[in-house]
């Protein structure tokens, strides 16, 4: 029997027990989780410098490291995101809807777990307890494969989890950690046909479209994120500058983060230079059209169809002017990703035109991206953002991660 072979058998013993516990164990299960990272902070942070040593040794950017860093301020934020999920409602079981059939037959329709689920996933180790949790609320059996590059993050993290759990009275396999980070490893586990019921892949759209493109378990596409902020004719300027910088430079590496920004020709000229000097304040690097060039200077280089398609991850962003809300909607449906899109104005038509024309799991107005987030949307942690359509789009919360099962009672009827 092969390595992942193996997880994925321990993995479906351990699924029967995880879906029939009980909404107190689970929560039990959880808080023990939490508790152990709080303990174990020190011990965390340790392992943790350990891949943050890597990463600096190997040239991984400083947007790519802060990614990959925990300390103490990040461990309580999963600590905290544990204890509001803990104090959510347990989906499984939720009856969604019930009727009765005309020969008698009562049906009802209710939530149970998916099963086994596989994550694929890069740099942040926060998914490792994120993923854990969520997976764990709901019923189902996770197997986690993180990156190499924050191995020693993610075998801490899961040790911890899994002792904590089956102190707890579930059992530790419903929680495993791929200790092997070989490129044969993951293509066997994205193959488990038969252990895993369905993969999701959460990283670098390289990462997504290989998992897509290999895997023959059932695939959840996440996470990959060309997300784009369009300044309007009406834009409030001051507001426009706000929410770009802080989709832009909040935080880069995250797939919410803005990679594009489109402005309107009638406001170019005041309004790039406005949010230039802003950019200055992080060192962003601007690929701009020839009219942005034009307004900005010298400094800017010219943005090609390379740039507009980048999810950059980094202090990196494409600028380009356009004549009309028309082009600016044609240029996002070109080059999205279907994450997360915003338009700044203060016209209702164009809002709504906006809201109504772009094809994304969150279309703001008048918002920073940054927002598309579970525990931003009340659903507490998040398993990722689906940017698919089938089955979960936008944030993945504890009911994304159930499917359904119909309930039928009858009295001897027969077809």
């Amino acid at each position: 029997m092969s390595y992942t072979e193996d997880l994925g058998k321990r993995a479906k013993a351990a699924e029967p027990l995880l879906a029939a516990a009980p909404s107190a164990v689970k929560d039990r299960a959880l808080e023990a989780i939490a508790e152990a990272l709080k303990e174990n902070m020190a011990h965390i942070i340790s392992e943790n410098a350990k891949d943050l040593a890597a990463a600096k040794e190997n040239g991984i950017s400083e947007a790519m490291q802060d990614r990959l860093r925990l300390n103490e301020s990040r461990i309580d934020g999963m600590v905290k995101g544990i204890r509001e999920l803990i104090a959510m409602n347990d989906p499984i079981g939720e009856i969604v809807e019930g009727f009765t059939r005309p020969n008698g037959l009562r049906i009802c329709k209710t939530r149970v777990p998916l099963g086994v689920i596989g994550i694929i996933f890069e740099s942040r180790p926060n998914v490792t307890v994120d993923a854990a949790a969520l997976c764990l609320k709901a019923g189902n059996a996770v197997i986690l494969k993180g990156g190499k590059e924050a191995i020693h993050s993610n075998i801490c993290l899961g040790s911890i989890m899994r002792m904590a759990i089956e102190a707890a009275g579930l059992p530790a396999d419903a929680i495993q950690v791929v200790d092997n980070t070989s490129r044969e490893t993951t293509n066997e586990l994205m193959k488990l046909n038969g252990y895993v019921d369905v993969l999701i892949p959460r990283g670098s759209a390289r990462l997504i479209q290989a998992v897509v493109n290999t895997a023959t378990v059932p695939v959840i596409e996440t996470g990959a994120g060309n997300c784009h902020v369009y300044v309007d004719a009406s834009a409030d300027l001051a507001m426009a500058v706000d929410i770009a910088d802080n989709g832009k430079t909040q935080r880069p590496s995250v797939c919410n983060a803005i990679e594009s920004l489109l402005v309107h020709k009638d406001v170019a000229e005041e309004y790039l230079p406005m949010i230039a000097e802003r950019f200055k304040e992080h060192n962003v690097k601007i690929y701009g059209c020839d009219r942005t060039i034009a307004i900005l200077g010298e400094g800017i280089e010219k943005a090609t169809d390379t740039e507009y398609a980048t999810e950059f991850g980094d202090y990196i962003i494409a600028v380009k002017v356009v004549d009309t809300i028309d082009e600016a909607i044609a240029h996002i449906r070109r080059f999205s990703t279907r994450h997360s899109e915003c338009i700044v104005t203060s016209t209702l038509a164009a809002a709504e035109k906006f809201q109504r024309e772009i094809d994304a799991a969150a279309v703001y107005v008048n918002a920073s991206t940054r927002f598309t987030d579970g525990g931003e949307f009340g659903f507490g942690a998040e398993i990722g953002i689906s940017t698919q359509k089938l089955h979960a789009r936008g944030p993945m919360g504890l009911r994304e991660l159930t499917t359904v099962k119909y309930l039928i009672n009858g009295n001897g009827q027969i077809r």
